[in-house]
């Protein structure tokens, strides 16, 4: 498997874990506020293969705690799962990042025990998932499917939410919260303005909307939280 990023140290990406976080490309998603679509649109170069990783996390053993895998969308590749594995068989714990597109792949990996802990984007309220993932029509189906696994099963989680100006409104919030209620976790991410997205025309929620859709979400996930403020 090609590897097309990998930040060597973080301590942000993995809640309570030294870990390093490996990129992969590839999404079905075509979000215009993406800060990574140079991994989404195949502009990005692979920088290492899966050996080359392996040799990097033998080496940072007594460094790191966890890897974090990222994208992209990592559940589009066919051999996801070997390659947690492979890492997990080295003694660490793992994260994945997913869009939540993809419950076969997400229910097989934890069934396998081989995810530790799982980050799913919640894009937006399900009404207006197409427009703000770039997808007209988009089925939403797989993503409640996914959200719904996580929700009934023993696995740490956090669903999370880019919050941009142009897509998201009080309402969306209403509906998020009562779709993911009792969430263990949720986090209001802020948008922030890159020259990289695809759209240089989105902006950023003010503070104070962003304090009034997390009030609204409160109702239904107590534990959500405010990232980005």
């Amino acid at each position: 498997m090609n590897i097309h990023g990998l930040q060597k140290m973080t301590l942000l990406d993995y809640p309570g874990i030294v870990a390093a976080t490996v990129f992969l490309g590839g999404c079905d998603y075509r979000c215009p506020y993406c800060h990574n679509f140079e991994l989404v649109d195949g502009t990005a170069s692979p920088i290492m293969s899966d050996q080359e990783l392996f040799l990097f996390l033998e080496k940072r053993k007594n460094l790191l705690d966890g890897v974090v895998i990222t994208g992209g969308e990592p559940c589009l590749r066919p051999d996801l799962p070997q390659l947690v594995k492979a890492i997990k068989d080295m003694g660490y714990k793992v994260k994945l990042d997913t869009n939540g597109n993809h419950p076969d792949v997400l229910r097989k990996l934890l069934e396998a025990g081989l995810v530790d802990y799982v980050a799913m984007d919640i894009k937006n309220s399900l009404p207006k998932y197409g427009m703000t993932i770039g997808v007209p029509g988009f089925d939403t189906k797989d993503v409640q499917e996914s959200a719904a696994i996580l929700l009934d099963g023993s696995t740490d989680y956090e669903f999370r939410t880019t919050v941009v100006h142009e897509f998201h409104e009080l309402n969306d919030f209403e509906l998020i919260g009562q779709w993911i209620e009792g969430a263990k976790a949720y986090y209001l991410q802020q948008y922030t303005v890159r020259d990289t997205v695809p759209d240089k025309s989105l902006t950023s929620p003010t503070e104070e909307d962003m304090r009034l859709y997390l009030d609204v979400v409160k109702k239904y996930v107590p534990n959500a939280v405010v990232r980005g403020v």
